[in-house]
């Protein structure tokens, strides 16, 4: 407050000019029996001056309050919005510039990106100070990724500024198995500021408009919403037309459509178990994942084909020599948070001709041979790691150390020149088909690919009973597709890039990322 009180000019700060020109005014009598000195410097002054020589500069103000309002109004517009309260404690005549709406506008626009024209607001007798302070502020810990705790399904909601309101989108993937098609979102609630008392909460569920909501931030990077007014997602034909209109958004076709019994049953279940909870639900926030010059391809979220599941989004980070597929949303065999697939990058692998590349039993003894070779390594580095320790309980130590740190440090430095030799040896594209006998979704899939990678994929039985990972193969085919073969269930799965540009979604460091992945892997473990 010191400081605050020297650069006003006001206050008990020690140094304060005014205050001491005042303190000497009352010592020496009132200002009317005093010559006025300053009028007889400025004649003496001008006395000397020669022809054509100009009066010296008047000084530099000695505080803040000495310049123009509208100057202080351009200065305290420049200041992040958190900053202003502890300004306007400073003196009244701050806190009475800071009751200028443009101050607010500015801070609306560079904070928040709110670009509308808010001398709208005017109209309902809302200050741009309001929306600030009641709407962007308050609220702007929900803002960014989340997702969803519905059980194993789980899903992706954004929370963006549109305008006047904050939105909550849910982003659903494209009807099956057109995974090349856009990302579709519904909104699921809104928060907007209808008078100057607080902001409104609206579910926007259902099919009979907004209505009465609650949003409840719990905890950091965690919040609950909630909707007052069930009977608002209620439909006159009861739960059959609630199933089919729900059916035609979340597939774009009805049941008679669907003639596979079993995929009949995965798609009542999921209605059944989603729809329970009325669009009352507890979001944690998600990152997107960070990314290196070095990397495969760009990291990022992904749609990809999982048979009868329909379509699901996974997101694709890389760890060093791995890269690892974490489910978004899930299913009753693999759900959401659980690691789908894993790439071994340090171990590639060379597609045969396309003749034998028809052939299933040829692909998979080439992946076979691969998954043979990576046991072989881990067995011996296993061992050497039991044999380092038996040395080092036996006092040895100090002799063992450096050559150990040598041998690891060969091992990755072999492992990454090898995962490096692999891009550089492979050819820019080479013909890719799937073998005979493997299954496929969607058949439109790329004809040719860059680079192959061993890897393993998550199945397990429903209930995400007995899980295990088998091993498959990798398909790298551009920068924004990459597929992968499931030898076991001779199935293949498509992915292609999520293209939308997320806000408030990167990690604040590569720590907080895999923490988040740890903590969404453990609500479903």
């Amino acid at each position: 407050m010191a400081v605050c009180a020297r650069l006003c000019g006001v206050g008990p700060a020690r140094g304060c000019r005014r205050r001491g020109a005042q303190r000497e005014q009352r010592r020496e009598g009132p200002a009317d029996s005093e010559p006025d000195t300053d009028a007889e410097e400025e004649r003496i002054e001008g006395a000397r001056l020669g022809p054509g020589e100009a009066p010296a500069p008047a000084p530099a103000p000695l505080s803040l309050l000495e310049l123009p309002p509208e100057l202080l109004v351009q200065i305290f517009g420049s200041l992040p919005g958190t900053d202003l309260p502890s300004l306007a404690r400073v003196c009244s005549t701050f806190r009475r510039i800071l009751r200028t709406d443009t101050i607010w506008r500015r801070r609306c626009r560079e904070e928040y990106g709110v670009c509308e024209n808010l001398r709208k607001l005017e109209i309902t007798g809302v200050s741009c100070r309001d929306v600030y302070a009641k709407l962007l502020h308050r609220y702007r810990h929900i803002l960014g990724l989340w997702q969803p705790d519905i059980g194993p399904y789980g899903g992706l909601l954004n929370v963006v500024v549109d305008g006047f309101f904050i939105i909550g989108w849910m982003y659903l993937p494209p009807h099956d198995p057109h995974v090349d098609d856009p990302m579709r979102f519904k909104p699921l609630f809104r928060i907007h500021l209808m008078e100057r008392k607080s902001a409104t909460v609206e579910c926007m569920y259902g099919h009979k408009g907004p209505h009465n909501g609650h949003i409840q931030i719990v905890k950091k990077d965690e919040f609950s919403t909630k909707c007052n007014q069930t009977d608002h997602h209620r439909m006159s034909g009861g739960r059959q037309e609630e199933f089919r209109t729900w059916l035609r958004e979340e597939w774009g076709r009805t049941l008679e459509d669907i003639f596979h019994e079993h995929m009949q049953e995965l798609i009542l279940m999921k209605f059944i178990y989603t729809s329970q909870y009325d669009n009352c639900l507890t979001y944690r926030r998600i990152y997107l994942p960070p990314s290196n010059a070095d990397d495969l391809l760009k990291p990022g979220l992904f749609k990809g084909t999982y048979g009868s599941h329909g379509l699901e989004i996974v997101m694709l980070s890389f760890h060093g020599k791995k890269a690892k597929g974490t489910k978004i949303t899930g299913d009753p065999n693999i759900p959401a948070g659980q690691q789908t697939v894993e790439i071994d990058l340090a171990h590639p692998i060379q597609l045969p001709d396309i003749e034998n590349l028809r052939n299933f039993n040829e692909l998979s003894r080439i992946v076979l041979e691969v998954q043979e070779q990576v046991r072989r390594e881990q067995q011996e580095e296993e061992e050497g790691q039991d044999e380092e320790e038996g040395r080092f309980r036996q006092g040895d130590s100090q002799q063992v150390e450096q050559p150990a740190q040598r041998d690891d440090a060969g091992a990755e430095g072999t492992e990454a020149a090898g995962a490096a030799a692999a891009q550089e040896s492979a050819p820019t594209s080479q013909p890719f088909v799937l073998p005979v006998g493997v299954i496929s979704r969607n058949e439109d899939y790329p004809r040719t690919c860059r680079m192959c990678f061993y890897g393993t994929g998550l199945i397990a039985g429903h209930g995400f009973t007995s899980p295990e990972r088998t091993p498959g193969i990798f398909i790298l085919f551009d920068d924004d597709r990459f597929g992968f073969i499931w030898l076991e269930l001779k199935s293949f799965s498509l992915y292609s890039r999520i293209k939308v540009s997320f806000q408030n979604a990167e990690a604040p460091s590569r720590e907080a990322f895999d923490e988040m992945l740890k903590n969404i892997q453990s609500m479903t473990t």
